[in-house]
């Protein structure tokens, strides 16, 4: 079945190309009969993928003949073989010996006659007759549509692949898998055939989501959106012939569905047995997957009949059936089928899975039963379990799910029947579940039906869950007018007024208005006190007041007022309470007071309680993240890493991963892992709705850095400036940091030379360094101290733009070795390194600093920056080799140490062991929780310190060293 194949791609099938050539024509094949069967559904690509290998055969020098078997049964003996040696004729047009051998078989073919010698001659004769065409080359016969064969060519194929005849050959063979059912003749051929050594079957799966998504793409011809996308996968079930028709589809800007896919499988459904039939359509109107148990009370069959009917189903590939019950292959049936069943009979298949359910012992499924009582057309029955199924999925934290059943119940409450429906306890619980799981437009339109339904004056709470709202949609403009006219509503309670002040006060703190939010902040524990059970208030809150004063005054009161509120969360046994007061002393250590191991330790003790509470995958995530960047910072990056696996293991989701997102990406600026980087900073940038500019300038940050790495300087000078555009923060740190990334930027684009500098954006980011200079001169001592090491960085950058000054990069390396940045003293060592030997002086003290900074290199594991040092130091023929007082070279083994490992990391240590194991780069990935990418950069790293080429001799000394 083939759709336009030379318009599209061949996607997804590289590897299993190049192990069909190797079985094919390898050395493992070499002087021997080889042979190779696809076998998948209709589709699936065998046709395309007989050609393209069959192009790489011919590059390859060898003989290939080509032929499809017809759908006439043992009507044509011999037909494909016939077709392929006519088909070669036709293409030879200068190797006439070889053309003279073809047609000398074709003729006697056509002078066979019965004789009684029979068909055991006649096969002898094939074989010396494509020995002649051979002329000693490889000779591969391609075979089409195998399971049409016709009994005399599946004799032949046996014959020759056996060894029987002179001739080495090799067959690639395709076989439609649907169509080997009961006693079909080849299923006995390919039984035979496994035996022999050299023959291997092959299943052709269908295309995985991601070659899905690039296979619709390019025959579209753009970037599908994420629900085109969605739709492709979901419809098309990763058919490459599916695929390639619904993008036509897409790209021609059709509806619905094409008339050659609904015949294609309306035909395989019409070919199945009579209960088959009926299991199919059972299936396509249930809930996938749809139990065995549930399908035998739809359909009420006995159970011997229900069984072979299933089975049949998945033997035509229209059904797959597991453990957990029976899914359509593709779900392109069930729209099919749809239009096949009239609305009678399909409300009936509805109502029986509905009364299946409901009888059920046991748990009752309230989704599935509020699907299929809808559809049945119940609405009075559906809108119970539609409520029921989304109480359910918010105590699970499902709130996408339970949004998606709070909207369907709101239809259904539209017809409530004899039911007496509270339509504004409908609105109110949609609208939370919208807000919780990031529909913020649709959180906000169920709000402003809610405040219509209820007429008047919008209330303080009205006000409150609207500023919450607009918050999370990244409209903090808006968020704190609304906190305002809460706090001014005249039936604003002491409680209301109380959570307005605290949630105002931690907005502001997002938004980095440090001094702002210390404001609120009092004036929300000052209401609080006055109100009973208030520990939420009080924990928000004295969040933003112990950040208010660490930032700008006295950094004892600010983690005083913290630990207060951590015991305060504490004696309230609110779950979510305590992980808020964990998570902002954390970020407090961690960030602003620069106490990072402390910060690490508070962040991971928090994780393990939140965990206890039950909050692991969203707060306790976010605590991991916090312990990460502190790692990070201190330099102990392949425990940060151990971390990252941790926290993936809560499998996080939306704005809950987007710390986690961030934190891992450092770890692969860090490493160089730029696809890794790159993949994370989209998924945040899409997680991302507008999250304030704690969020937002990290992220372009990154960027920045990243782009930097890659040599596009333009790139991370735009992320800069629309960092600069896009914030109003008050967060000196963060945006310092921004700054620096800002004029390095430039500098790259001066020293590479394949930019021009952008005079314009370096004022501006000087003038933006100058301004966070005397914003930071107010703010208490650990805050200045961070800032004023990356004023020195912007400094030093500045000084790279008209010949680099080294005393501002050795005053930039002095800060950061005081506050124990490994990272950023390293970089600034190297920095002083060229500025030094750009200006032809202390050689020797330049070649000191770049073997310290390639020391601290190599034992973070940051690639790109060990390359930049090796780089420099081999254009100033500098050693990166460190003696010691004995004379002896650091990192390698001596007389008295014979650790060859030294010099790894400790992460680097884990990936060996697991090299040395002999587990592929993917599987030690699935291990250690970490991208495959990154685990090939680690075995870069390791080669390169061990001085080896292969996995073989890294082994090697991994076992040497751990003997015994």
């Amino acid at each position: 079945m083939a759709s336009d194949v030379d318009t599209a791609p061949l996607v997804g099938r590289a590897e299993l190309v190049q192990t069909v050539r190797s079985a094919l024509l390898g050395d493992g094949a070499h002087g021997q009969t080889a042979a190779v069967f696809l076998t998948g559904e209709s589709g699936v690509g065998k046709t395309r993928l007989l050609g393209e290998i069959g192009d790489r055969l011919r590059e390859q020098g060898a003989v290939v003949l080509t032929g499809s078997c017809l759908d006439i049964g043992d009507a044509s003996p011999l037909h494909p073989l016939l077709q392929a040696l006519r088909r070669f004729d036709a293409d030879l047009s200068t190797r006439a010996r070889t053309s003279s051998a073809v047609r000398g078989l074709l003729q006697m073919f056509a002078d066979e006659t019965a004789g009684p010698d029979g068909a055991g001659a006649l096969l002898e004769r094939v074989s010396r007759g494509l020995h002649l065409i051979a002329e000693g080359r490889p000779l591969v016969l391609i075979l089409d549509d195998l399971q049409w064969v016709d009994r005399s060519t599946r004799q032949l194929l046996l014959y020759l692949l056996a060894g029987l005849g002179d001739l080495q050959l090799s067959v690639l063979a395709a076989v439609r898998a649907e169509s080997l059912q009961g006693a079909h003749p080849l299923r006995r051929v390919l039984t035979e055939l496994r035996r022999l050594r050299t023959v291997r079957v092959l299943d052709l799966a269908p295309l995985g989501r991601a070659d899905t998504e690039e296979l619709a793409a390019a025959v579209v011809g753009r970037t599908l959106s994420a629900e085109a996308a969605e739709q492709v996968w979901q419809r098309s079930g990763g058919n490459p012939f599916v695929i390639e028709e619904l993008a036509r589809d897409l790209r021609d800007g059709r509806d619905g569905l094409s008339e050659t896919l609904r015949e294609i499988f309306l035909d395989r459904v019409d070919a199945l047995p009579q209960h088959a039939h009926a299991v199919v359509h059972a299936v396509a109107a249930g809930v996938e997957p749809v139990q065995h148990w549930l399908l035998a009370q739809v359909l009420r069959l006995p159970e011997d009949e229900l069984i072979d009917a299933a089975r049949a189903a998945v033997a035509h590939r229209l059904l797959v059936g597991a453990d957990d019950g029976y899914r359509l292959r593709h779900r392109l049936v069930a729209e099919v089928l749809a239009h096949e069943l009239l609305p009678a009979e399909r409300s009936g298949l509805h109502r029986r899975y509905a009364e299946a359910l409901t009888a059920a012992p046991g748990e009752l499924h309230q989704a599935r039963l509020a699907h299929h009582w809808r559809l049945a057309g119940e609405p009075a029955r559906a809108l119970p379990a539609a409520v029921a199924a989304a109480q359910e999925a918010e105590r699970l934290h499902g709130y996408a799910e339970a949004h998606r059943h709070w909207s369907a119940a709101l239809q259904l409450a539209a017809d409530p029947g004899p039911l007496t429906v509270d339509r504004v306890e409908l609105l109110e619980n949609a609208a939370e579940a919208a807000h919780h799981c990031g529909e913020h437009a649709r959180a906000l339109a169920l709000l402003e039906e809610l405040a219509a339904l209820r007429g008047g004056e919008p209330s303080c709470a009205l006000h409150i869950r609207r500023a919450r709202y607009l918050a999370a949609a990244g409209r903090s403009a808006l968020a704190e007018e609304e906190y305002q006219r809460a706090l001014k509503a005249a039936d604003c309670s002491p409680r209301d007024r109380a959570a307005a002040a605290a949630r105002l006060a931690e907005l502001l703190l997002h938004l980095g208005r440090y001094a702002d939010a210390g404001e609120r902040a009092r004036e929300a524990l000052a209401l609080a006190e006055n109100v009973e059970g208030s520990a939420t208030e009080v924990v928000l809150a004295s969040s933003a007041l112990g950040f208010s004063d660490a930032c700008l005054e006295d950094p004892d009161a600010g983690l005083a007022v913290m630990r207060d509120a951590l015991d305060t969360a504490e004696r309230a046994g609110q779950p979510e309470d305590v992980a808020c007061a964990y998570l902002h002393l954390a970020e407090l250590l961690t960030g602003p007071l620069n106490i990072l191991e402390e910060g690490v330790v508070v962040a991971r003790r928090g994780a393990e309680r939140v965990a206890e509470l039950g909050l692991g995958r969203t707060w306790g995530t976010r605590l991991l993240a916090i312990a990460i960047n502190g790692l990070f910072r201190v330099g102990q990056w392949a425990e940060a890493e151990k971390v990252v696996a941790a926290a993936l293991r809560h499998r996080p989701s939306g704005a809950d991963a987007v710390e986690l997102l961030l934190a891992r990406c450092r770890l692969s600026v860090g490493y160089g892992d730029i696809e890794a980087a790159g993949r994370d900073l989209d998924a945040v940038a899409t997680l991302l709705a507008g999250g304030g500019a704690r969020h937002v300038i990290p992220l372009l940050t990154l960027r920045s850095g990243l782009a930097m790495w890659e040599g596009r300087h333009d790139v991370a000078r735009l992320a800069v400036q629309r960092g600069l555009t896009e914030s109003r923060s008050d967060d000196v740190m963060i945006l310092s940091a921004l700054v620096w990334h800002g004029l390095r930027a430039e500098a790259e684009a001066h020293a590479s030379r394949t930019v021009d500098v952008d005079p314009t954006a370096v004022r501006r980011l000087r003038d933006v360094a100058d301004r966070v200079a005397r914003k930071s001169a107010g703010a208490a001592r650990p805050v200045r101290s961070v800032v004023e090491g990356f004023l020195a960085l912007c400094a030093a950058e500045v000084s790279r733009l008209d010949g680099s000054d080294p005393e501002l990069w050795a005053v930039s390396a002095a800060e950061w070795d005081r506050r124990n940045h490994p990272y950023p003293a390293a970089y600034s060592r190297l920095r002083q390194a060229e500025a030094l030997l750009a200006r032809r002086s202390r050689v020797a003290t330049a070649g000191k600093l770049l073997r310290e900074a390639y020391h601290v290199a190599q034992g973070l594991g940051a690639v790109p920056l060990t390359s930049e040092i090796r780089e420099l130091a081999g254009r100033a023929r500098v050693s990166l080799e460190q003696r010691e007082p004995n004379g002896a070279t650091r990192g390698a083994p001596t007389e008295e140490s014979d650790d060859e490992l030294a010099a790894l990391t400790a992460r680097e240590r884990e990936v060996l062991a697991l090299v040395a194991e002999g587990l592929t780069n993917k599987e030690i990935g699935q291990r250690l929780f970490i991208s495959e990418r990154t685990i090939g950069v680690h075995v870069s790293h390791i080669f390169d310190k061990l001085q080896v080429r292969t996995r073989v001799q890294a082994s090697a000394i991994q076992l040497r060293n751990h003997r015994g």
